[in-house]
């Protein structure tokens, strides 16, 4: 199989520089290899359009990772696109970026328990976790 491909969800108004860093990072540092797919929206679209465009995005990936801020109250999409793989049965976990921690609120849908350090190697047991779940097996 080739590099799972991740779709990454995070608050676009709080975590866009993590965002950045992470996706950057992800191809050397990661020991797990994947593909994050930049396929977020450009551009401000009706809701019910967002809603289509996002959910086909993340049903042509084999992972979610939520990018977990300081403000995920505020990250309503976020919850949306966790709940759009989870009914695609696309696993996700979350990755605590911007000083976030165990203390911090998770968006509705992401389990603490499957949310981890910015650590390459417990995002890389993550991504191999979830590559044996879901639409992955």
């Amino acid at each position: 199989m080739a590099d799972p491909r991740a779709f990454l969800s995070f608050d676009f108004d709080h975590n866009l520089t993590s965002r950045t860093l992470f996706a950057g990072q992800a191809k050397d540092d990661s020991p797990t290899p994947f593909v994050v797919q930049d396929w977020s929206s450009k551009s401000t679209l009706p809701e019910a359009e967002w809603e289509k465009l996002i959910k086909d995005k993340i049903n042509k990936c084999h992972l979610l990772i939520v990018l977990v801020g300081k403000s995920m109250s505020t990250a309503t999409g976020v919850s949306k696109e966790i709940k759009f793989a989870s009914d695609q049965n696309v696993p996700v976990f979350g990755v605590y970026v911007d000083g976030a921690g165990e203390l911090n609120p998770l968006p509705t849908g992401l389990a603490r328990s499957r949310t981890v350090k910015w650590d390459w190697a417990k995002i890389g047991d993550m991504i191999d976790k979830c590559m044996t779940e879901g639409k992955n097996k």
